[in-house]
């Protein structure tokens, strides 16, 4: 099959990574397979650039690379010359510009009506990921899907939403939006048209011929429940999946030694970028948390922050280390082994990839029961606490930290329960089976309209 793959970044958390994954897969089993992402920060086998500035004006193509080349390889730019890429992007666009500073998300990106050409010859699926992150006009899909046999795997909820990824305990979505409470949380808006980006969206996705797959039987119901699912589509769940052959239970004394880890302190882990400032992570519940436990157990603490170097410090004398990202699963893996309890504090959860990792590793997890991570961190594999709990996220930590013989049998359970329900072979497997489905039977509406 050729299967073309569109995600906003090729790294990054875990849309990121379920992309990019899916899209090895795929190649390693002799698929023409290709990524194609907006923000392409190194060259990659298998991944490919989208001409993201494609289709504007004449005026705009001849400012924005200027612009561009201000900003700097990354387009975050610094200082004056962010200012100034800044200004001249609005100056090539004024209409644009002038729209998000009314509150509408940026839809404006002409190159989406063309997706079923950006590779020759066509793709015969077109798998979709994230669509948020300014690169795609969601308005296109209707065409695209009409085209081309479309699959959305929805990571989170802003599809269903007026602009926020995680509406958390805003139930506003499920009536059109419309005075938003929180225009700042991800992804943020400058004024109130949630309303009207609601509504666009809606009619977007409503009007395709799309199969929508969610992680977690928890998103799906939400779908569902909002309408963004037409009478033309499909839904199904499809678990995330780790490579259980990198993501499996090793020897902690030598992933420490590896790592240049302590052999004589407890490690809790966590994983996550901006760790200590985004609220949605939830670390300062589980620094209050900390607070709670015996100064003995403290004493002997090193909590292992992964993706977030900021978060370095001590927390009432506990150690508190900050790792740069690791883009590399092997690298990932050996922190988890690492370590004796993982710890998800998270406010708002799809299926989130860190606690099926660690689980993988064999480390014993304990999370906040959100979203969908219920279903991975079952009976047996694990402790849920509610989200913002510190004292009972403390209990927990506590009899966990002082309990080996519970850590180890969760450890165990969870590796399990990895092997059987989320192994990256079996998400990779339900794809292609929908795929090819989606394939013949697009074909066959094909043949028979070749016929009258």
């Amino acid at each position: 099959m050729r299967i073309l793959s569109v995600n906003a970044s090729v790294a990054g958390g875990g849309a990121e990574r379920v992309a990019r994954t899916l899209n090895e897969a795929y190649r390693a089993r002799g698929h023409d397979a290709l990524l194609a992402v907006a923000n392409v920060n190194a060259p990659a086998e298998g991944v490919t650039s989208i001409p993201v500035d494609a289709g504007r004006s004449a005026w705009a193509r001849r400012v924005l690379p200027f612009a561009w080349s201000l900003a700097g390889p990354d387009r975050a730019g610094r200082g004056a010359e962010a200012l100034l890429s800044r200004a001249l992007r609005i100056v090539a666009e004024p209409g644009r510009w002038a729209r998000v500073a009314r509150g509408y998300e940026d839809f404006d990106f002409p190159w989406a009506d063309g997706l079923p050409d950006l590779v020759i010859p066509p793709p015969d699926i077109i798998h979709l990921h994230n669509l948020h992150g300014g690169y795609f006009d969601i308005r296109a899909l209707p065409a695209i899907s009409a085209r081309v046999p479309t699959v959305l795997t929805l990571h989170d909820a802003w599809a269903l939403s007026g602009h926020c990824a995680q509406p958390l305990e805003c139930g506003r979505w499920r009536a059109g939006c419309g005075s938003c409470p929180d225009l700042r949380r991800y992804v943020p808006i400058r004024r109130d048209a949630s309303a009207e980006n609601h509504a666009l969206k809606h009619a977007a996705l409503a009007s395709s011929r799309l199969a929508i797959a969610t992680p977690s039987a928890w998103l799906l119901d939400l779908a569902r429940e909002s309408g963004i699912i037409g009478e033309r589509s499909e839904a199904r769940v499809i678990p995330n999946g780790v490579d259980t052959r990198i993501f499996a239970p090793g020897d902690r004394a030598a992933a420490r030694a590896d790592l240049g880890l302590p052999h004589d302190r407890t490690i809790v882990m966590l994983v996550g970028g901006r760790l200590h400032t985004d609220p949605l992570k939830g670390f300062d519940t589980f620094a209050s948390a900390l607070l709670m436990l015996p100064h003995e157990r403290l004493a002997d603490l090193l909590v292992l922050a992964l993706g977030d170097v900021s978060a370095t410090g001590t927390i009432g004398g506990a150690e508190v280390r900050g790792v740069p990202f690791a883009d590399d699963p092997a690298t990932v893996a050996a922190h988890y082994r690492a370590a004796d309890v993982f710890v998800h504090p998270s406010h708002a959860e799809n299926l989130p990839m860190a606690v099926i990792e660690a689980m993988a590793c064999g480390l014993p997890v304990v999370a906040t029961d959100v979203g969908g991570t219920r279903e991975a961190v079952s009976a047996g594999t694990g402790r849920l606490v509610s989200a913002g709990d510190a004292a009972a996220l403390a209990v927990e930590l506590d009899r966990l930290l002082g309990d080996a013989e519970a850590r180890f049998g969760l450890g165990a359970a969870g590796a399990a329960r990895v092997r059987e329900r989320f192994d990256l072979d079996r998400q990779v497997a339900a794809y292609l089976a929908w795929y090819e489905q989606l394939i013949e039977r697009a074909r066959a509406t094909e043949g028979e309209l070749a016929q009258r």
